[in-house]
């Protein structure tokens, strides 16, 4: 599951990334307004968590332009601003949740979690195909019943095929899923990642498969 996070201090980012990161999700981190205008309007991103106070104007702009676009993407803000008119106003404007600095890191998961589980207007946070559920917040396979835990990266990899099941997804997007915008990952990363994934269906009767497209990326659909 990715998230975006738009945080001008350095220090605070890369600490938050690397938290978010332990808890299994790819995180792209920016620091100005523009920044992550630019990058909404190229990725889709499961929950964006954003500071007000940045360099080139108040993140609320960004809030502000997500809903008028109608986009339903979760939205985090996390900033010193901690009044109750500045809550209140961040509500209206279309904030989905509110968490003041200093912050404790183990209610920000909590938090990101919780506004996880809301049902989102992308495809949604349990994707099914064949026999096969996907839980994208716990991480979970279900067939039959039956639940598997996978890893983080292995996760990243089946949702991203999931949420294009029947049509090629490109090796260079399924990287982005494991990596982010800005991370460098070892060249077969994704080719690992596929065949564990593919061990695992196979071991399910899950009635589920992945192809390789040479030269293109990977597909997911019913066996047949």
């Amino acid at each position: 599951m990715r998230l975006l996070l738009v945080e001008d201090s350095a220090r605070l980012s890369d600490l938050i990334v690397a938290g978010l990161a332990k808890e299994g999700f790819a995180v792209d981190a920016v620091a100005t307004v523009s920044d992550a205008l630019c990058a909404l309007s190229t990725t889709h991103f499961s929950l964006v968590i954003l500071d007000l106070g940045l360099p080139d104007g108040d993140g609320m702009t960004i809030v502000q332009h997500l809903r008028s676009g109608g986009v339903t993407t979760p939205l985090l803000v996390l900033t010193a601003r901690q009044t109750t008119e500045d809550k209140v106003k961040g509500f209206q404007q279309g904030a989905d949740d509110y968490l003041g600095k200093p912050f404790a890191f183990d209610e920000l998961i909590a938090r990101t979690r919780a506004l996880l589980r809301r049902p989102p207007a992308y495809l949604g946070n349990q994707l099914r195909l064949g026999a096969l559920t996907f839980d994208t917040v716990e991480r979970q396979i279900i067939v039959q019943d039956c639940r598997y835990l996978l890893s983080a990266r292995e996760a990243a990899i089946l949702e991203a095929l999931l949420r294009r099941s029947n049509h090629v997804v490109p090796k260079n997007i399924l990287e982005d899923q494991l990596y982010g915008l800005s991370s460098d990952g070892s060249a077969n990363a994704v080719e690992v990642y596929v065949h564990r994934l593919r061990k695992q269906l196979e071991g399910l009767d899950s009635g589920v498969e992945i192809h390789t497209v040479r030269g293109v990326g990977y597909l997911i659909r019913e066996e047949t």
